[in-house]
């Protein structure tokens, strides 16, 4: 999809050299793209769970994801015992 867009951006900037509406028509995809395309693409990954802001379905889903997060942070905290102290203590 992004290179489609952006051949079809550049095609359209080519042609605006000759008629300057096809540079509007180009900054007008790159703006719809960018206020539509990619929130759609942010909302088929959350549905499909690749996305952490997203409510889970299920309580077994919410339980699966809080112990994944719960896992990954004690393994920051013992792989960087320093920087984890830091940050607690910039936190309090």
């Amino acid at each position: 999809m992004g290179t489609m867009l952006i051949s079809g951006t550049v095609v359209l900037v080519l042609l605006g050299f000759e008629n300057h509406v096809w540079w509007l028509a180009a900054a007008a995809v790159l703006f719809l793209y960018l206020q539509y395309g990619r929130s759609g693409t942010a909302s088929r990954s959350a549905s499909s769970g690749g996305s952490s802001g997203s409510m889970p379905q299920t309580y077994q889903a919410y339980r699966k994801r809080r112990d994944e997060q719960a896992r990954w942070e004690r393994r920051y905290r013992r792989e960087r015992p320093l920087e984890s102290r830091r940050q607690t203590r910039d936190k309090s």
